[in-house]
């Protein structure tokens, strides 16, 4: 059986045993600082009220404020009413804010969730997670030095994104696209096959814009690869999608009135905590104690350095950019984006051992 592909085995013993420094820092600091979302009156409850409280077992949990909008959304398009118009009076009534135009979701997923109803909605979240789970199924058996982690890999890929089976989410734009970027993630073959992978992404993007930097990125790693059909492949949806995106905000903005005021400020730099906010309460780490599940997110990140291949390279830069993005922008109460990476992000999880044993011997050799 081959070997685990380890980016680190040959590395010298200086950046090594920076990296370990710099690794023992950031878990440090991950299991220090605060992970939360913005108040909500709305009560929730953990792991183990979920499993032991049976006397509210049958209780239906009030809708989040976003969701109670999306599902009046999805209620009124389906009587046939204009999408557009019946959104900016949702957005009002909520005391939503219908502009700038990004303040406003794509229509895709309301017209999806109108043509499949509750019951085609729940057929598509099992087809999909199915679709996930199989897709990396197979890659880690093909990969070379993979067959070993298949089992506990594709274990971390369900785990990771098990919680699209939530249908308390299912309205949520940010729930699909991160599962449909999970299974473009396993069907792409770096300069062998990306068609397919190209198509999910583009379903993905036309659902939430936050899925914009992957597709760029699959565009960047294509140049830089000399891929040159691939690049333009993914080049041509940059264009299509930011077509669409301007007729989006064209028709957003003739509903704009005078007195409409523009949205809050997403900048608001909440640092290494929002990323592991944003990540750890979009996805089963949430259930975690904060000083286990913050260090976690670091690690997923870490083992998918550790594999030496494209896909490896790619998860990194990904996993790292949307880090850094969520550090600078999203309001606490935006902690949901962390969906749209959420989930592939587990498998990392598996290669940690390795990284570390690697990474570990490195440091110890004199230079």
């Amino acid at each position: 059986m081959p070997a685990f592909p380890n980016r680190f085995a040959d590395w010298s013993a200086t950046p090594a045993r920076l990296l370990l420094l710099a690794l023992a820092l950031l878990l440090a600091a991950s299991a220090l600082v605060p992970i939360k979302a913005a108040h909500q009156a709305i009560a929730t409850r953990g792991l183990v009220e979920a499993i032991t409280d049976q006397a509210k077992a049958g209780e239906a949990r009030p809708r989040d404020d976003d969701l109670k909008v999306y599902d009046a959304v999805i209620e009124r398009l389906g009587k046939g009413e204009n999408y557009y118009e019946l959104v900016a009076e949702e957005h009002r009534k909520a005391s939503y804010p219908v502009k700038p135009g990004f303040a406003v979701r794509l229509p895709t997923l309301a017209y999806i969730s109108v043509w499949l109803g509750e019951t085609g909605l729940t057929i598509a979240a099992f087809a999909l997670l199915g679709a996930v789970v199989w897709a990396w199924w197979v890659r880690l058996g093909s990969e070379p030095g993979l067959k070993h982690y298949q089992a506990m890999g594709t274990a971390l890929i369900f785990l990771g994104a098990s919680l699209g089976l939530n249908r308390y989410y299912f309205a949520l734009h940010e729930l699909w696209a991160g599962m449909l970027l999970a299974l473009a993630m396993a069907l792409h073959r770096p300069g062998q096959k990306w068609g397919a992978a190209l198509a999910v992404a583009a379903l993905a993007l036309a659902i939430r814009e936050h899925v914009l930097p992957f597709v760029l990125l699959m565009g960047a790693l294509a140049l830089w690869r000399r891929h040159w059909r691939e690049a333009l492949a993914w080049g041509a949806l940059v264009a299509a999608f930011l077509a669409g995106l301007a007729l989006h905000h064209h028709f957003v903005a003739l509903q704009v009135l005078p007195t409409d005021q523009p949205s809050p400020a997403w900048l608001v730099l909440r640092g290494l905590s929002g990323f592991l906010s944003n990540v750890v309460l979009s996805g089963n780490l949430r259930f975690l104690p904060h000083w286990i599940a913050g260090p976690a997110v670091m690690l997923m990140i870490f083992g998918w350095a550790a594999w030496k291949h494209p896909s490896g390279a790619f998860a990194t830069l990904l996993f790292l950019g949307y880090g850094l993005a969520f550090m600078i922008a999203g309001r606490p109460d935006n902690f949901y984006w962390g969906m749209v990476i959420a989930p592939p992000m587990y498998l990392g999880l598996a290669f940690v051992p390795a990284g570390l044993a690697a990474l570990w011997q490195a440091a110890r050799l004199k230079s």
